[in-house]
């Protein structure tokens, strides 16, 4: 996988982020997804921040605490995806 650029995600100082890849970045919007430690326990998070002047600020946020999480999600945006193609 090709690594980010070394940017730092706006993101707590609390939160060590080990890896993140970015799904989408305007001068607007930017949304990633980040493979964090959050005090010694990893967690997946998909971020989503705003540009307010100068800075980013968080407007979403879903973490992913385990493989099951992960399996419920996945398998419900896959139910949904038939639906989109229908659509277009």
């Amino acid at each position: 996988m090709p690594k980010e650029p070394e940017e730092k995600l706006p993101i707590s100082d609390t939160l060590k982020v080990l890896d993140y890849r970015t799904l989408e970045k305007n001068p607007k919007w930017w949304s990633a997804v980040a493979l964090i430690d959050s005090w010694g326990r990893k967690q997946i998070c998909f971020y989503l921040w705003q540009k307010k002047g100068e800075k980013w600020a968080r407007q979403q946020k879903f973490t992913i605490q385990d493989a099951q999480t992960w399996e419920n999600v996945s398998s419900y945006v896959e139910e949904f995806l038939p639906e989109l193609e229908a659509a277009k």
